[in-house]
């Protein structure tokens, strides 16, 4: 499949994601705090969306870089926010470690959607499973730990390890994404540069996907935190 005709596709995996996320606050939320859960997220999305269509992320000269424009605020809003902010604490308390867990599921479309770009020549072979990135693995796992806190099991040591292992697989790949991308980072010369990350819709993975694995994580961590406690 052509980067073209994947697309479509992939943004509708986008907007896919984005409505199992808008759900789950619905449903989960006392209806004020989920609304206003569902405007964050309304305003993330259409922030990435909009820095990814802009193509600022594939100019080479404007500083600082798109990059760092598209992913900074992100991070820096998610993790004041929901992290170790008032809206996390009714996030954890509200939603089941388990449903939170089972929400990382949502890397196996990623991974799919990045080996396709590879066989599009998009992407380096350092980005696929083959190549060294393993994220599906932590995507395919999600369900049996989201099972294992089912039976209780919250503060089992396998369900931390499991966390620890998934952020260091997202930091191995966004290492991978950045040190392979065109510009002064660029210190891994791959069959090919990472390309894909800075077009849209892909540029929805470091703007929508990855600070959404991210924050799960976080999440998964302050559930825990606060179940021993």
């Amino acid at each position: 499949m052509s980067a073209g005709a994947l697309g479509p596709v992939f943004l509708a995996y986008v907007a896919l994601i984005g409505t199992v996320v808008a759900a789950t606050l619905m449903r989960r939320l006392p209806r004020r705090a989920a609304l206003t859960g569902l405007a964050g997220l309304l305003v993330w999305l259409a922030y990435a969306g909009a820095i990814g269509y802009s193509g600022l992320l594939s100019d080479p000269t404007v500083r600082p870089p798109g990059m760092a424009i598209l992913v900074a605020p992100i991070l820096t809003c998610l993790v004041g926010w929901v992290g170790v902010g008032s809206f996390g604490g009714l996030l954890v308390r509200y939603v089941p470690l388990s449903v939170i867990l089972l929400l990382q599921s949502f890397r196996v479309g990623v991974e799919v959607v990045l080996h396709l770009l590879w066989q599009a020549g998009r992407l380096p072979h350092l980005m696929t499973l083959e190549g060294g990135n393993v994220e599906i693995i932590i995507a395919l796992t999600a369900p049996l730990l989201a099972w294992i806190t089912m039976r209780g099991q919250h503060r089992s040591k396998l369900v931390w390890l499991w966390n620890v292992a998934g952020l260091l697989s997202l930091l191995n790949v966004v290492a991978r994404a950045v040190l392979t991308a065109p510009g002064p980072l660029n210190l891994i010369h791959a069959d090919v540069p990472n390309l894909a990350m800075g077009q849209f819709p892909f540029s929805f993975i470091p703007g929508f996907m990855v600070p959404l694995a991210l924050i799960l994580h976080v999440l998964a961590f302050r559930a825990m935190r606060t179940a021993s406690s």
